[in-house]
């Protein structure tokens, strides 16, 4: 891989997506051009992959001085902790531009920007090289959902920008504040993450400045109870705009939190373990029965999304290397799964003019490939063993019951929730009567069924064949919690009250 192969990564994306909104070009043109960008991307990403050792930290490292004075670099890399979501914004991306031909030049040049943007913000070791793309990718899905979105896209744009923003400016706050503590602490300016892990902080404004980098990665992720934008974004987003936001842009989410918070606020994070892992499956839990009661499809599968989402944080939250392990690998098995069900629900729109489950069923018998599919995507959600869903949830699970039994039984228990309301809306949609609606369904083209079935068989390969991922993550991980370990029980030494002095006390 040449040197320079995340950079183009980045910028190919975004000037080809530029090029598309400015350029007066016809909506199949840009959609042909957008699918020839995310093709090589994709083999880039492929080819990054195959040659990833995951045994030397950072790999295809590229750092370059941006602004000298601040000590602020244009910083890139990946190691096993970005690895798999970088694989993500690369392999899923493809199936927007293969399915769906009906959007106009801005779309298509959108989704690209946001495609560059994410990919930045993933491979960034930076932080305000994180911030500067962590914005942008933000830009592009304003515009599809209160452009191309549905009968209430406005209200939709509305709620989730000021939720993001708001987030963001916590951000920020929080990032200049990290920086200044360390021109303090060492005499000079870095943003440099490897740099700010030696940062020792304590005290109101370390705690403060790690709630607020939670809260804009909550937002993001989402987490509970700072979800409450997603349900009608994901509803009024364009299917397109859907799968990316919960496919890939949650990720980052996620992503950022063990980028960024864990290693320079060890400290905070153990101390608020408890809580923010309480915090997860409580979301579990609320969007789990939120999706029970939907009678929209694309509504379920928002609520699906987010529960889901809540395991994956509780993962990060444990603090051990089998949690830490299951959440970087649920992050590609949770995109692949749930994005191509995003995308099978906007095809039932697409073909039945209606995502409302009373109007649907018997698909099963009009379109039997479609529902093998469907059913796979289906079963890797809720964590069918076979399937690449059972091995995170597992390995997250493992990691909770030696963080708390009474977490990962909860946890555990929650997951039924989500076989149940899936299954449930499996049975009415494929095998129910036939209606007038669905007796003339069409199966999958042969140009579809191409282009989803690559993403199914890694779904079952990731399932059957996890060590081949699983080696590539692991060391990351382990040396993440390594410190993180040492710290917490740092903290635990220095509150705990000696021996002697308790029997003193007692005397």
């Amino acid at each position: 891989m040449f040197e320079y192969a995340l950079s183009v990564m980045i910028f190919l994306p975004i000037l080809a997506g530029l090029a598309l909104v400015l350029f007066p070009l016809r909506g199949q043109v840009a959609r042909t051009v957008g699918l020839i960008v995310s093709i090589v991307i994709l083999f880039m990403g492929i080819e990054m992959f195959i040659g990833f050792t995951g045994t030397s930290g950072m790999e295809y490292v590229q750092n370059t001085p941006w602004i000298e004075s601040l000590g602020i670099n244009y910083a890139l890399g990946v190691d096993g902790i970005s690895l798999l979501v970088l694989m993500a914004a690369a392999i899923l991306y493809p199936l927007v531009f293969f399915v769906f031909d009906t959007r106009t030049k801005g779309f298509y040049g959108n989704l690209l920007i946001a495609q560059g943007a994410m990919i930045g913000a993933i491979c960034a070791t930076d932080m305000v090289l994180f911030y500067v793309f962590w914005e942008i990718m933000l830009l592009p899905i304003f515009f599809m959902i209160g452009l191309y979105g549905g009968a209430n896209r406005l209200a939709a744009t509305l709620k989730i920008t000021i939720y993001t923003i708001a987030g963001s400016l916590l951000m920020l706050a929080a990032l200049v504040y990290v920086g200044v503590s360390y021109h303090q602490q060492f005499g000079k300016w870095t943003f440099d993450i490897v740099q700010l892990s030696a940062l020792d902080l304590g005290g109101g404004y370390a705690v403060l400045a790690f709630i607020m980098f939670m809260i804009a990665f909550a937002i993001k992720t989402p987490l509970f109870p700072f979800h409450t934008w997603l349900p009608d974004a994901y509803t009024e987003a364009p299917t397109s705009a859907t799968f990316v936001l919960s496919a890939i842009m949650a990720k980052i989410g996620v992503y950022g939190i063990i980028r960024f918070v864990v290693p320079v606020f060890e400290i905070e994070f153990a101390r608020f373990a408890m809580l923010l892992s309480l915090a997860g499956v409580v979301g579990m839990i609320y969007c789990g029965i939120a999706a029970i009661s939907q009678k929209d499809m694309k509504r379920l599968m928002a609520f699906s999304s987010a529960s889901h989402m809540g395991i994956i944080a509780l993962g990060v939250f444990c603090m051990n290397v089998q949690a830490l392990t299951g959440t970087l690998f649920q992050i590609a098995a949770h995109a692949t799964s749930t994005g191509v069900l995003f995308l099978f629900v906007g095809l039932l729109e697409q073909r039945m003019k209606s995502r409302e489950i009373g109007d649907l069923g018997g698909i099963a018998y009009r379109a039997p490939i479609f529902a093998t599919f469907f059913a796979i995507a289906m079963l890797a959600s809720v964590g069918l063993p076979g399937t690449n869903g059972f091995i995170g949830e597992f390995l997250i699970i493992l990691g909770a019951l030696k963080f708390s039994p009474f977490i990962a039984v909860l946890a555990g228990t929650t997951l039924i929730i989500g076989v149940c309301y899936m299954l449930w809306m499996f049975q009415r949609v494929f095998f129910e009567k036939t209606n007038e609606k669905t007796a003339e369904f069409q199966d999958l083209t042969a140009k579809e069924m191409l282009s989803f079935l690559p993403v199914i068989l890694l779904i079952l390969a990731m399932g059957i064949f996890p060590q081949a991922f699983i080696k590539k993550i692991e060391p990351a991980a382990s040396q993440q919690v390594a410190k993180l370990f040492a710290m917490s029980q740092a903290q635990v030494a220095d509150t705990a009250v000696p021996v002697s002095d308790q029997n003193n006390h007692k005397n």
